[in-house]
């Protein structure tokens, strides 16, 4: 019996270690770090002794050591070695924020964020923990960055909330009805009458805001490249066929004015470039102002024909 129970533990064993590669472990046995054994000071035929657990640790991983000089002593040194090491974290989660983000929302600003999150989960983490640390404080970085976000944001959040159900509603209509969908379509769709849902979307008009110096899609980062700002009209600016419209307006109405006859042309210079009334111009021609009124009438019917002649030809 002992000779057959030795022979199926050698069986069971070769068959553990099929397949095993060097270096690797057994198929089934979850590989453990190995580290070198520590040698005590000694002639060579001195026994090997194992190494103390708590130096080998320490040699593995430092942040252990800081933890454990955080945990006991609170030592300012050893928080600023936790804060460096794990500043790739704050980078990875305010990363993958900073996608659902717009564009004007600037990475380092997240970043700057996340640390807030990043020293207060290093305040309030215990080692004695079964959670790791990467798992809490990946919460409470990703927390500080969208309390901040908020904080900053002066749009209410049930605006943002009607926002978000508002373009949902729109997107799945268009999906379903391959067409832009109507505000009854939409109302419909959201359960409410179509003037809240005009109010609504009056209320979404200030929500959306944009930088003037945004860059527009398909434009670089290059000096004199296309912004917001080069698509809107400067009032200020003049208008180039304005401009030539009113010259060629003015020329035609000084050739108008020229064809008219003494009394009319002069009625028209009094009224429109000196400023006088009809009862001074008539004065000054020695008629009453009602005909001063007839000549003006008469003076006004044919510089528009003749503009309206030019125009036609």
């Amino acid at each position: 019996m002992t000779v057959l129970h030795d022979a199926l533990a050698d069986h069971a064993a070769q068959v553990a270690l099929r397949g095993h590669r060097p270096g690797t472990a057994p198929v089934g046995v979850i590989p453990q770090q190995r580290t070198a054994p520590a040698v005590t000071p000694g002639t060579a035929g001195d026994e090997v002794a194992p190494a103390d657990p708590l130096e080998v640790a320490r040699a593995v991983s430092p942040v252990d050591d800081a933890w454990e000089e955080f945990a006991a002593t609170h030592c300012s040194q050893a928080r600023e070695r936790l804060i460096l090491h794990y500043v790739p974290l704050v980078t990875a989660v305010a990363g993958r924020l900073g996608m659902r983000l717009p564009s004007t929302v600037e990475h380092a600003d997240l970043v700057s964020y996340g640390m807030f999150g990043l020293l207060d989960a290093i305040e309030k983490y215990r080692t004695d923990r079964a959670v790791k640390f990467e798992s809490y404080a990946s919460s409470r970085i990703r927390g500080a960055i969208i309390d901040e976000l908020r904080a900053m944001d002066w749009v209410p959040r049930s605006v943002r909330t009607k926002a978000r159900a508002v373009d949902r509603a729109y997107g799945e209509l268009e999906a379903s009805l391959h067409r832009a969908p109507t505000e009854a379509e939409v109302a419909e769709r959201l359960e409410l009458p179509v003037s809240e849902l005009r109010a609504v979307c009056s209320q979404l008009a200030a929500v959306n805001i944009a930088a003037l110096d945004e860059m527009l899609a398909g434009s670089d980062d290059r000096p004199g490249a296309a912004t917001l700002a080069d698509t809107l009209g400067d009032r200020r600016a003049e208008d180039p066929a304005g401009s030539v419209e009113a010259q060629e307006t003015k020329y035609l109405l000084a050739r108008a004015i020229e064809c008219l006859g003494e009394r009319e042309r002069l009625v028209v210079v009094l009224y429109y470039y000196e400023g006088m009334t009809l009862a001074e111009i008539g004065r000054v021609l020695g008629v009453t102002e009602s005909r001063i009124s007839q000549i003006h009438t008469a003076s006004m019917a044919r510089l528009r024909a003749r503009l309206l002649d030019a125009e036609r030809a």
